[in-house]
């Protein structure tokens, strides 16, 4: 592809000062071109940065959950996103323990709009977001009362007697222990039939026809989680059964591979839903073994090389994506090493605070050691692996890379660590995984 065609090329403008080894961060960082001559959006952590900040009166400034798990703050992130809309984030901890900073008040999403109105309930903002920025594309005039009706049932069929929880939204009963295998069938059941009668109807696979709207927004962000959640919590429970649940299978393909904004960036990875059900109980006791052994299996599948075809579908949803994105790099792998040139010095130091329980694991405890191992792996991730298909010019700076001491235990660290898409989108936490998985061949 054409994109393809101009990271190469920018690549091959370094790849003579490279003997071997021996890329340094600022190799890397001009490898990245064009995407590190622009200015990344505004994103704050405010548990680290309790500070009140200066809100732009040009962009919208969207307050969503900090790890990325609430559902409901999925919601406005992907309806902005999808919009194409230049915003703001400010990052904020709900969970119980949590902090929040002294300017913000309720819970998340909230909207402050440039105009200085503050803006709460997830499918308000959506609505709001198409209004002001959308082109009315989520709400068709023509289709705008089924949006509305279908978003709405979500709610009827969803469990009503579940526990709340931003981790594990719809799972658990007031017990803890997760809700019956058959409640969870009927919800699935409900939702296929449901799309069944939608695509008959309308055509296409989405809840109102060929195009996503607020209605799949509505949806998505528990779905993708029950897609990862289920089977781990039950035997034979699999939300992606093309057999059992085809129209639910459709509609989720279609969410993947034709959303570029979803696929690429709001839609959080299996592993990573996985990971917050060991946090779900009373307490975060945790789940039964049995859940815990399942998602171990899952994880090993999730680390598989891409197929061809799979490749090919990632990077042409990468190119629409950053087409309105200059600041990202050029390709899903590329900017899963971009993520880590960025966040290095903090990288090391979370590593370093672990360093107990690191021992004997093969990651390099050292500040050099760490440096050494972090590089490698930008560098496989920036110039490519022979699992992703992008060596070019420049096979033997990753073949080397691949050699240094701890570059895949460090991958399995940061899979670990990560959480997708409060990190990075899927598709480039993905890259980071396969190297990960690398560790057991």
């Amino acid at each position: 592809t054409t994109t393809l065609k101009k990271h190469t090329s920018t690549m091959k403008k370094f790849s003579q000062s490279l003997v071997a080894f021996v890329a340094q961060w600022q190799d890397l960082e001009k490898s990245l071109l064009p995407s590190t001559q622009y200015e990344s959006p505004l994103v704050i952590d405010s548990a680290l940065d309790p500070s009140k900040p200066n809100y732009s009166k040009e962009r919208p400034t969207l307050f969503r959950e900090r790890h990325g798990w609430c559902p409901y703050s999925e919601r406005a992130w992907l309806a902005l996103e999808h919009c194409n809309v230049p915003y703001d984030t400010i990052r904020i901890d709900n969970t119980g323990p949590g902090v929040k900073p002294p300017y913000f008040a309720r819970q998340t999403p909230q909207m402050k709009w440039p105009e200085g109105r503050v803006q709460g309930e997830s499918m308000d903002l959506v609505e709001e977001i198409d209004v002001r920025y959308g082109n009315v594309i989520l709400y068709p005039p023509d289709k705008k009362e089924l949006v509305t009706e279908l978003s709405n049932k979500f709610r009827k069929i969803f469990p009503s007697k579940s526990r709340p929880s931003s981790r594990a939204a719809f799972l658990f009963g007031w017990n803890g222990e997760p809700l019956w295998k058959s409640e969870f069938e009927r919800v699935l059941t409900d939702t296929d039939v449901l799309l069944k009668e939608q695509q008959q109807s309308l055509g296409g696979p989405f809840f109102c026809g060929s195009q996503m709207t607020a209605a799949d927004i509505a949806w998505v962000p528990f779905l993708e989680r029950y897609a990862a959640q289920l089977p781990c919590l039950h035997e034979g429970l699999n939300p992606r059964d093309a057999k059992t649940y085809p129209h639910l299978n459709q509609w989720f393909e279609a969410m993947e591979t034709t959303v570029p904004a979803y696929a690429c960036r709001v839609r959080g990875n299996p592993s990573s839903w996985r990971k917050v059900l060991t946090m779900a109980g009373y307490g975060n006791a945790g789940v039964p073994p049995s859940v815990v052994e399942r998602m171990e299996d899952f994880d090993l599948e999730e680390g598989r090389p891409q197929t061809e075809e799979k490749k090919i579908v990632d990077q042409r949803l990468w190119e629409a994506y950053i087409s309105t994105r200059p600041y990202l790099a050029l390709t899903p792998s590329a900017e899963a090493g971009r993520v880590l040139l960025h966040n290095r010095d903090a990288i090391v130091k979370d590593t370093l605070k672990r360093a107990g329980s690191l021992e004997g694991m093969g990651i390099p405890l050292d500040e050099k050691g760490l440096d050494d191992a972090m590089r490698a792996l930008a560098t496989i991730l920036v110039y490519g692996s022979a699992e992703d298909g992008h060596y070019d010019e420049l096979e033997a700076a990753s073949h080397e890379a691949m050699n240094v001491q701890g570059v895949l235990e460090m991958a399995g660290f940061l899979d670990q660590r990560m959480c997708v898409p409060r990190d990075m989108g899927c598709t480039s936490a993905a890259a980071i995984k396969r190297l990960a998985a690398l560790r057991l061949t």
